[in-house]
């Protein structure tokens, strides 16, 4: 009966990494991942709030601030070898240098399954 030492190595480690990014820069950051070999990305438009505030628009003549500013979402489980070269990805595409390039997030994976087959852990992805 292995110890649970052993266990813990034998589980494969994943993680999810969610991105609040510029909408802008998905392109270039999608390209990036997809050449590191990422197999499973969602992304959302989303709206948010911080630092960065809104920028007047105009609408029928009238001058107005949206209260929130779209941002995409992106949600992305890996392997945990390939976690330092996303994150990497993420930040080089897309930075501008501005408030509101966004934030990364980064969790555990402790079990993945996919539906169609019952494949578990990495095979899942």
């Amino acid at each position: 009966m292995p110890n649970s030492q052993q266990t813990s190595n034998l589980i494969e480690k994943m993680k999810k990494i969610e991105a609040i990014i510029r909408t802008s820069r998905f392109e270039q950051i999608h390209a990036c991942i997809s050449g590191l070999g990422v197999k499973f990305l969602s992304f959302y438009e989303i709206k948010g709030m911080g630092f960065e505030h809104a920028r007047q628009e105009m609408y029928r003549g009238v001058a107005y601030e949206p209260a929130y500013i779209p941002r995409t979402k992106l949600e992305i489980i890996i392997p945990d070898e390939l976690k330092d070269s996303v994150i990497q990805c993420i930040l080089k595409e897309g930075k501008t240098g501005e408030i509101g390039d966004g934030k990364i997030f980064v969790f555990d994976v402790l079990e993945a399954y996919r539906i169609r087959n019952s494949d578990t852990g990495e095979k899942a992805l």
